[in-house]
């Protein structure tokens, strides 16, 4: 099997820091502005920052460098990124759009450092965590 180029690699990396965080982001806010949930609005933020400091080790640079919008064969959005009826459909698909990228990041790390992975995992399970609990509160 053909090693992934360097560029292609943080390619992705690059396309699921974003979701992760941006999903990170819009379930911090249903839980701060929609529902007043202190203590959840915290544990999302934090999860944020885990994200950050689990991908540290990174150059950010490379991985920047590595964006590619305008070649981007995925970026159009999906007849379904419209249909969201209520607060709970915001909420879910953003939480499936942060574990999702967060999985991807954990694969695709596995490839560069192993401990980085790991930190992605145990982010990965805090994230099922809280969100079955600010699902059972929706």
């Amino acid at each position: 099997m053909r090693k992934v180029d360097d560029k292609k690699l943080y390619r992705v990396i690059d396309a699921n820091i974003n979701r992760a965080k941006e999903g990170l982001r819009v379930c911090e806010d249903v839980c701060r502005f929609l529902h007043n949930q202190e203590k959840k609005t915290q544990r999302y933020k934090l999860l944020r920052h885990k994200l950050t400091t689990a991908l540290s080790a990174l150059s950010i640079q490379e991985v920047v460098e590595a964006r590619d919008i305008g070649g981007d064969v995925g970026k159009k959005s999906s007849a379904t990124e419209f249909r969201r009826k209520n607060v709970a459909d915001i909420f879910y698909a953003n939480s499936q759009r942060v574990k999702e990228s967060i999985r991807v990041l954990e694969e695709f790390t596995k490839l560069l450092n192993g401990r980085m992975a790991e930190d992605l995992k145990k982010i990965r399970y805090k994230v099922y965590a809280i969100e079955r609990e600010v699902i059972q509160e929706l």
